[in-house]
């Protein structure tokens, strides 16, 4: 089901300069979502560290966040009242990153279901600029009710 209406900022309570992901441009509920970062040199951390590779590269750790951010899309259609929800990202296993996204470079996001059981989500996500894989990781997220 494509969910181009679907609002990022609806979606999550992350404001700039802490979100992280631009669109969703895919959503299959409880199953997958797809989206993308487009990569500027206006970033706030584009003054990472020349070790990553390329000037003003985009430190892997925050394409992991902007997976983490996206799996988001997944948990509305899993939780019977998703408004009532909150997501507390909990972990990460088997990451890896490879490449490096650059200013000017469009960072495609997808993130798949794996397992969801007693409000506990795990997910696989992968980031690619181009059809070269940035980033690989398996998240998990536990879901609560919102507090009151």
């Amino acid at each position: 089901m494509p969910a181009s209406a679907l609002d990022v900022r609806a979606l999550l309570p992350h404001r700039y300069p802490l979100l992280l992901v631009d669109a969703i441009t895919d959503v299959e509920p409880g199953r997958r979502a797809v989206g993308r970062k487009c990569v500027t040199g206006a970033e706030w951390c584009a003054g990472s560290p020349a070790g990553l590779g390329r000037p003003g590269a985009m430190p892997h750790t925050l394409i992991v966040e902007a997976l983490a951010q996206l799996s988001a899309a997944i948990l509305v259609g899993l939780v019977d009242r998703a408004e009532g929800a909150v997501g507390y990202f909990l972990g990460l296993d088997r990451v890896r990153c490879r490449g490096t996204a650059a200013p000017g470079d469009v960072i495609e996001l997808e993130v798949a279901l794996v397992q969801f059981r007693r409000g506990i989500c795990r997910t696989r996500g992968v980031a690619r600029v181009g059809s070269t894989v940035v980033v690989r990781a398996d998240l998990t997220t536990v879901v609560r009710p919102a507090p009151r």
